[in-house]
């Protein structure tokens, strides 16, 4: 027979041995209520087929790759967009309707590339938008009521896309020719290229207009379909091949002096992600918008030395009697337009309301640059 003190001894250790186990049960429970993080399988992410309008050479895909860089990072690998160069899936004047009907998911290009579905897409980035620069029309466009008008545009021809403008350009060349042109005569007869509304404003100034994409100009030139050309920035002019076939470039016009990228994605394919996601997006255009104006300052400036040290290019400023008549032919073009097409009219007339008090702000508020270069720089170089 046991003895008592055995028995109880036995019976405590049971019973510690209950209560431990029922505590370690009531913690687990406890820590789950706590939200202690559950192992879960991860999930694959989205992919976007992402096509931009430009050739691997040139730095506008390079900006592509960069926007999609950051869409990647910032929803940490939820959505990838993969991007591919023009021509990959559909030609670069194809991206519009390759990514309405869902062929594409996404794409990077210029709204003057779809300035033969409706004209007025082109006033997002041709003509002098009544002298703002492209960070101006940027502020009208988010703003001052640019993009309602784009969207109600877009939905007037039966495109059904997300629309995102970012990424300001500076003023384009007015283009590259065998010679300087000193006066709107030298340019009856020559074969120019150019896209959206400059081809009206260049045929007016007696052009035979050409519109091509970027990486089909200067095989054209080389081959003698073209005389002249432009296409946009020191940076994408040089890589492209400019300098080979010509070492005149003519700087300042209002054909394109406040161009803007936009990125188009498929409607339902863009519907269809969580909103997180979706905002993220929008976020990182706008951080996008911002890096690549940096960069643009930076590589652009770099390479206008280097085309004119390295590559022999002659840069003349566009004579200001070609300027005003650039202004008098658009204002002619713009009152054809609006004849005939009211969203034109809607959007002309919402922009010169935006720019009457931006502009009075801009030119009263910040200073000559012109002025502080030449203390700094113009006369210590005439001094050396």
């Amino acid at each position: 027979m046991k003895s008592s003190s055995t028995i109880s001894s036995k019976e405590s250790v049971q019973a510690s041995r209950r209560r431990f186990l029922g505590g370690a049960a009531a913690g687990t429970a406890a820590a789950a209520s706590l939200g202690f993080p559950a192992i879960v399988k991860a999930q694959s992410p989205t992919t976007f087929r992402f096509q931009s309008t430009w050739p691997t050479v040139d730095i506008f895909h390079e900006f592509a790759l960069d926007l999609a860089q950051k869409i990647n990072d910032m929803t940490g690998g939820e959505l990838k967009l993969e991007v591919l160069p023009a021509g990959a899936v559909v030609p670069a004047f194809s991206l519009l309707d390759a990514v309405a009907k869902g062929t594409l998911d996404g794409g990077h290009g210029v709204l003057g590339y779809n300035y033969g579905k409706q004209n007025a897409l082109a006033l997002f980035s041709s003509g002098p938008a009544f002298g703002m620069d492209a960070n101006m029309l940027l502020s009208w466009h988010k703003y001052g009521g640019g993009k309602e008008l784009l969207d109600k545009l877009y939905k007037s021809i039966g495109i059904d896309i997300v629309s995102i403008l970012y990424g300001p350009m500076p003023t384009q060349p007015f283009g590259w020719f065998k010679k300087p042109i000193t006066k709107v005569e030298d340019l009856k007869g020559l074969k120019f290229r150019t896209n959206g509304l400059a081809i009206d404003l260049f045929t007016a100034m007696g052009a035979a207009v050409n519109a091509l994409p970027g990486g089909e100009i200067v095989p054209a030139l080389d081959r003698g379909l073209l005389d002249g050309a432009e296409f946009n920035n020191a940076t994408s002019d040089r890589l492209l091949g400019f300098p080979d076939v010509s070492k005149v470039c003519m700087l300042q016009s209002f054909h394109q002096s406040s161009e803007t990228f936009e990125v188009i994605f498929n409607k339902a394919k863009y519907d269809a992600l969580p909103d997180k996601i979706k905002a993220i997006i929008m976020n990182a255009c706008e951080a996008a918008s911002a890096d690549m104006s940096w960069k643009a300052i930076h590589r652009y400036s770099e390479d206008y030395i280097k085309l004119q040290k390295e590559d022999g290019v002659k840069f003349y400023k566009t004579p200001d009697t070609i300027l005003k008549q650039q202004l008098e032919m658009w204002d002619k073009i713009v009152e054809e337009k609006a004849k005939t097409n009211e969203m034109f009219k809607e959007i002309e007339q919402s922009q010169r309301a935006f720019a009457a008090r931006a502009l009075a702000w801009d030119m009263d508020t910040n200073n000559n640059r012109r002025m502080a270069y030449n203390h700094y720089f113009a006369r210590r170089q005439q001094q050396s």
